[in-house]
């Protein structure tokens, strides 16, 4: 199913043929054969629908066997000079900052100088673990337990201020363990703040030094750094961030905030030597296979993740990678080893409808010849979505529960929030934001018997199992209603929801995050629908409720 974007974009390239094939890259690189001019146009139709000529843009390289066979730029680099991205211009990588410093861990490791199953006290002695065995490992795995300190009430306030390694640690370093180091994975930055004290603690350099001068500097990477400490002026991409209208400049982000979870800088062309290096140079053969494994858990589940890697697959392949979140900017880079693909996506804004992570996916699977089909979002009305409501399960799992929110088809997933699916069509639904779908199926009196949930190239069937749960009804109430309840609530001490409304549209936002919208079932109670939550109003007060856990907040 092709989109109209993507025609309309597969057009334009047609007209400008020097925009299709035009691919940047240094001069002695040899030229593409026929078979990679297609798919270099294939790439920039799949990609360019994505962003705005005049907003905020994404540096792209795409490497099949060693050569580059897409190279480009979408959108602006600074969208208040005025200035075009350009595909050599630096910018923030976030998270994909992970892999490195997993690498300088390994580095150290390979020496002899430490061991990944050493206990951190043994670097970090005056640090409190409250009795638990936290061990290197645990912090590269994201298994450690202790409380990521950018999930704390207050970060989003904090994070413009210039801070440093040892006060930083000290904000989280007595927070209560969240769980048994080992037992379970939670994404964790604190860990990897953790990490590059210890790489500057054993190898006695600044950690931005040690990067530098054992991975960037062998492997070529002139414009990769930490930020603040780049070795030669070069070009670079202004952040981004969401405005009243559009996109501003990016929120500040002070000095020291990301540190060794997700302050490094780099180029697209960087992360291609890099990628080269992989699994090659700088460490053992056998150490290299350590960080591609997926750390098991104490009650033998697989974590998907090993040192500084995300494990996934794309289209049933296996794949390595990681992404990358921070103000202003937002990243992914992904390899395919078996088919010889990597693709990296650095954009310059940090929210709004372009996702690096499903850009990403998108091109990789081109590049490897198993492309996803595209979703177009088409209107159902209420007895289209009723008709597929209902529980499915697959194999022993707890059921997936699908129920009409609206004029919407929302998944209940165990244990999680709520998911709200696009149609596609009366039987097929998307899951926005991913490269995720769903396919019901009927009998013969069309009543649909089963869904399948179509991820990462499997297709996982589910057979029917119950009824859905009655419909959530979204009531009209008018704008005036929905005023009474403007306001700040406090919820538990650094934790405010501010109630807002945009137009005819209402919304939430709690302190630090991303504000979500609700809808309301009456005057006096709203829902969420990308999360499991309910707000009521009751006097002066705010009830709030996500799964069984109920709160009351002060208007303040």
């Amino acid at each position: 199913m092709i989109t109209r974007n993507a025609v309309c974009a597969a057009v334009l390239l047609l007209c400008q043929p020097q925009a299709a094939f035009a691919v940047d890259a240094p001069q002695d690189r040899a030229p593409l054969t026929r078979a990679e001019k297609d798919l270099a146009f294939r790439l920039h139709a799949t990609l360019a629908p994505y962003f705005q000529p005049d907003g905020p843009g994404a540096a792209v390289i795409v490497v099949k066997d060693g050569k580059t066979v897409l190279r480009t730029a979408y959108g602006m680099a600074d969208t208040t000079k005025g200035v075009r991205m350009a595909p050599e211009m630096a910018l923030r990588i976030g998270s994909m900052t992970k892999q490195f410093t997993a690498t300088a861990i390994l580095l150290l490791a390979d020496e002899g100088k430490l061991s990944v199953q050493d206990e951190i006290t043994r670097y970090l002695p005056d640090y409190p673990t409250q009795g638990k065995k936290i061990t290197i490992e645990h912090l590269l795995t994201h298994t450690s337990g202790i409380v990521s300190y950018t999930g704390k009430p207050g970060f989003s306030q904090r994070a413009p201020q210039d801070t440093t390694v040892a006060a930083l640690i000290d904000s989280f370093k007595n927070d209560p363990m969240q769980f048994e180091p080992g037992s379970s994975w939670r994404y964790n930055n604190s860990g990897y703040y953790l990490l590059g004290a210890i790489i500057e603690k054993v190898s006695g350099q600044p950690y931005h030094q040690f990067l530098e001068q054992r991975i960037f500097v062998p492997l070529g990477m002139a414009h990769t750094a930490y930020e603040g400490y780049e070795r030669s002026k070069w070009p670079s991409a202004a952040g981004h961030s969401p405005a009243d209208k559009g996109f501003g400049p990016a929120r500040q982000l002070g000095k020291n905030q990301s540190y060794a979870a997700g302050e490094l800088v780099s180029t697209v062309d960087d992360l291609a030597k890099w990628d080269a290096a992989v699994g090659s140079k700088l460490l053992k053969p056998a150490t290299w296979q350590r960080a591609f494994t997926s750390y098991r858990l104490t009650d033998g589940k697989d974590s998907n993740y090993g040192y500084g890697w995300e494990l996934s697959l794309v289209q049933g392949e296996a794949a390595i990678g990681h992404s990358g979140s921070t103000r202003g900017f937002r990243s992914y880079g992904l390899r395919i080893p078996g088919k010889g693909v990597y693709v990296a996506v650095l954009t310059n804004s940090d929210a709004g409808t372009v996702v690096p992570d499903v850009v990403t996916r998108r091109a990789t699977a081109v590049a490897i010849g198993k492309p996803f089909p595209e979703f177009r979002e088409v209107a159902l009305d209420a007895a289209a979505l009723d008709a597929v409501a209902g529980a499915y399960t697959f194999g022993k799992d707890t059921p997936r529960v699908f129920r009409r929110d609206g004029e919407y088809l929302s998944l209940q997933r165990p244990g999680r929030g709520p998911l709200v699916l696009k149609a596609m069509s009366p039987d097929t639904f998307f899951v926005p934001d991913t490269v995720d779908w769903f396919v019901f199926q009927r009998d013969a009196a069309g009543k649909a018997t089963g869904v399948t949930y179509h991820q990462d190239g499997r297709a996982l069937a589910h057979v029917r199992s119950g009824e859905a749960p009655p419909p959530r009804v979204v009531a009209k109430i008018t704008d005036a209603a929905f005023d009474a309840h403007l306001g700040r609530y406090e919820i538990q001490p650094g934790m405010v929801l501010e109630v807002q409304r945009d137009g005819s549209r209402y919304f939430v936002q709690p302190s630090g995050q991303r504000r979500r919208e609700i809808f309301p079932l009456s005057e006096f109670r709203f829902f969420a629908r990308d999360v499991d939550a309910e707000i009521s109003f009751e006097d002066k007060n705010m009830v709030f409720k996500q799964g069984s856990r109920s709160h009351t907040g002060r208007r303040i």
